[in-house]
């Protein structure tokens, strides 16, 4: 295999997963990748931006952006941090608290779809396949 043959088939893969995913998300009002953010907060409300950022090895304001689109689709609102005044933290609103088991699901199916036709055994090596190549591109483990 050429190696160009590798990006060809990486980048067509993931175009059409993040197609797939903004049609799932979509039709309950969250965008592609807010998912993520979302699924911090369900696990830990009232994170700050920075903390996001730091956990899903993003750029902070890659995150304030978001928040921003995301307050406005009424997902969360911004809290003053209790403890230092030149921060906010992130909070989920009652939309954003009952969209967990929908965007659950959504992606349960989207996962299934993508990993139609491959046995348990593939879909493992697969993922330690994905795994190594983070790594190998300095991503954290």
């Amino acid at each position: 295999m050429q190696r160009d043959e590798f990006q060809s088939a990486f980048w067509a893969t993931k175009k059409a997963m993040a197609e797939a995913a903004e049609a799932a998300f979509n039709q309950h009002g969250v965008r592609a990748g807010q998912q993520f953010i979302l699924e911090c907060l369900w696990e830990a409300d009232g994170q700050t931006p920075g903390e996001l950022a730091k956990r899903l090895e993003l750029a902070t304001p890659t995150v304030t952006r978001a928040a921003t689109r995301m307050e406005a689709a009424g997902l969360l609102r911004r809290e003053a941090h209790p403890h230092d005044a030149r921060l906010v933290r992130l909070c989920l609103t009652e939309r954003g608290r009952h969209l967990e088991k929908t965007l659950e699901q959504e992606r349960l199916r989207l996962t299934d779809r993508a990993l139609n036709g491959l046995s348990n055994e593939q879909r493992e090596q697969l993922i330690r396949l994905l795994e190594t190549i983070h790594t190998n591109l300095g991503g954290r483990k």
